[in-house]
């Protein structure tokens, strides 16, 4: 009862600190993380054990989903080669250097640890960078680079680190034999997620209790996530694929008054996961230091330092290294998209937003501690892991505001112009539909025949009556017409990469309110 109370306590602070963090102008997660340190100095803190094979699961799989449902397959094809740089090479590179520091700074700590450890701090977490960014609007590509190089970067680093733990435990080294077994295992996890995601949607889109539609969700994220493991493939491809593949059918085929409330709860839910996260961990962190005597600790802090400073440094010279490199390539290629040309402004931005977040945590967490063996120096890898991402979200995440004022970065206005031409279409589309339609359907005899109607149905006895010949349902199939019309036009627009998918939600959440409405007013509402 004691850790329940401890729970929801912990929640209500979160909500406090999130609404503080909005006013703050700062990633909340930013503050989450510093909560998470008090708590683990707090006297009389519960101690809380998470089982390891439930961390990944619960923490990563509807964070990663959410994320890549939002994701712009046209945007990240443009930007493949800086996306693909910063979630396969500058990942690897963090990896080796700081199993290398690691290594030379613990000369115990066997290998496969070391490169656990580098594994678990690898990964940027692109959702409190966007958090900040996002209210300073910055040019559409940085905030397409962040978000893509975090779909990616969690396969990559979570593929060495199951590895690195199995090498650990087992003893036994795994060979460059196993390459064609990993290309194996992503092509299968591509193929899962794409059947999955067409097979989820269509039956998604006979249920019509929200309630249930909402819960199946959720149990459908996890479902996906335990599928893919059971068949020995990679969650998190499975989950990204999946994700991305329903959201281009989605949109077809699942109400407004479905979708509207499912992304509210989406929302919410991430949240409560964030604040869970730092939650176990800031009760873990408590008996490992109360293990640790005062040089124990001071070696702890000693390698968590120098490991904070290895993941900052090694990500801002491979980022600055890669910008001067390209930039010296597009010099002699003057053709080439100028809005796509490297900027060190831009690679600035893209260098400081490395915070390390929930994926870094869960990781963390999901260390084997129990009965079939303890992962060899876990108490250092969890502070180590923590202390990144402590040190990450405040001194990177609370800078990132006066940064992008001291380069003057600006929007570049893509993602609102294209909104307008999307508002433009749907419109023009919504035009079209009523061409044709006989007089009396026009807006002032549409107005008349709605409460005329209303009366009908709803007279003066109040018993409600079917709809006459002339009744409502003229009303409800221009409605329906026009809808249909714009929503077909907005998806031949991303379709056809006219506009992306952050244009393509807004304007798709502007009809839906406006579906939901023309709704309400056709029950009398």
């Amino acid at each position: 009862m004691a850790v329940f109370e401890l729970v929801i306590a912990l929640l209500f602070v979160g909500a406090v600190l999130a609404a503080v963090a909005r006013r703050l102008h700062a990633p909340y997660p930013a503050l989450l993380a510093l909560a998470g340190a008090a708590l683990a100095l707090l006297p009389d803190v519960p101690s809380v054990t998470l089982d390891p094979e439930l961390a990944l699961t619960l923490f990563v799989a509807p964070v990663l989903l959410d994320a890549a449902f939002d994701s712009s397959p046209r945007d990240l094809r443009q930007n493949w080669r800086v996306v693909g740089s910063l979630a396969l090479l500058a990942v690897g590179l963090t990896v080796a250097a700081v199993a290398v520091v690691a290594k030379w700074l613990v000369p115990d700590l066997p290998w496969a640890a070391a490169i656990a450890l580098g594994a678990i701090v690898a990964p940027p977490d692109a959702s409190a960078a966007t958090a900040v960014l996002r209210q300073l609007h910055p040019p559409h590509r940085v905030m397409v680079i962040l978000e893509g190089e975090s779909l990616f970067n969690d396969a990559t680093a979570l593929l060495v680190y199951r590895l690195a733990v199995s090498a650990a435990l087992t003893g036994s080294v795994v060979g460059w034999h196993i390459l064609p077994m990993l290309l194996l295992v992503a092509a299968g996890s591509i193929v899962l997620g794409f059947l999955l995601a067409r097979l989820t949607v269509r039956t998604m889109a006979r249920i019509q209790d929200l309630g249930t539609a909402v819960i199946l969700q959720f149990l459908t994220t996890f479902a996906v996530w335990l599928i893919a493991e059971r068949l020995h493939l990679s969650g998190i491809i499975t989950v990204v694929v999946f994700a991305i593949t329903a959201a281009r059918s989605a949109s077809d085929l699942i109400p407004a008054r479905m979708r509207i409330p499912s992304y509210a709860v989406w929302e919410v839910m991430v949240f409560v996961l964030n604040v869970l996260a730092f939650i176990l961990v800031g009760l873990q962190l408590k008996p490992i230091l109360q293990r640790q005597g005062a040089s124990g600790l001071v070696t702890y802090l000693y390698v968590a330092l120098a490991v904070c400073l290895t993941v900052i440094v090694v990500r801002f010279i491979w980022v600055m290294g890669y910008a001067a490199v390209a930039r010296w390539i597009a010099q002699r290629r003057p053709s080439g998209d100028p809005a796509h040309r490297p900027s060190f402004k831009v690679a600035t931005v893209i260098a400081w937003c490395g915070m390390r977040g929930i994926v870094t945590l869960a990781a963390a967490l999901a260390l084997p501690d129990g009965t079939d063996g303890r992962f060899p120096y876990r108490d250092l890898i969890l502070f180590s892991a923590f202390s990144v991402v402590l040190v990450t979200l405040v001194l990177q995440g609370m800078t990132v505001r006066p940064l992008m004022r001291a380069l003057d970065l600006r929007d570049d206005g893509t993602v609102e112009r294209e909104i307008r031409l999307a508002r433009a279409e749907t419109a023009r589309a919504a035009l079209d539909a009523l061409d044709g339609v006989e007089q009396r359907t026009e807006l002032i005899p549409l107005l008349r025949l709605k409460y005329q109607d209303r009366l009908r149905r709803f007279g003066t006895d109040g018993a409600e009556r079917p709809d006459g010949p002339d009744g409502g349902g003229d009303l409800d199939r221009v409605h329906q017409s026009i809808h249909s019309a714009q929503r077909r036009t907005l998806s031949e627009l991303r379709s056809s990469g006219v506009i992306g998918d952050d244009a393509f939600h807004r304007v798709e959440e502007e009809l839906d309110w406006a579906e939901l409405n023309a709704e309400g007013m056709a029950r009398g509402a």
